[in-house]
């Protein structure tokens, strides 16, 4: 919640807040990096399906993000902002 909380703050204050936009894409990077890894690795008991899942999930936010930067607009980081939201809400068990 906390990376999409950053995406949001940039996304809601674009004129003011632009200039925050690639700490929080990094952050948000960087927490996509740890739950990729360790949900995809050899040693995570969770269903092949769902560690391939996440991966793809992971592989889509890495490229999103360089395309992000490439052309920001603040539209742009909702899909970022859902995706880590929908992520939290299912870690939470809702």
């Amino acid at each position: 919640m906390k990376a999409a909380t950053r995406l949001q703050g940039v996304k809601d204050n674009w004129e003011a807040l632009r200039g925050d936009l690639d700490e929080a894409l990094t952050y948000n990077r960087k927490l996509w990096v740890i739950l990729s890894t360790s949900a995809t690795s050899a040693d995570n008991p969770l269903p092949k399906a769902i560690k391939e899942s996440i991966g793809s999930l992971g592989v889509f936010v890495f490229k999103h993000t360089i395309s992000v930067l490439a052309n920001p607009a603040p539209e742009r980081l909702a899909i970022l902002i859902n995706i880590n939201r929908d992520i939290a809400a299912g870690l939470r068990g809702r």
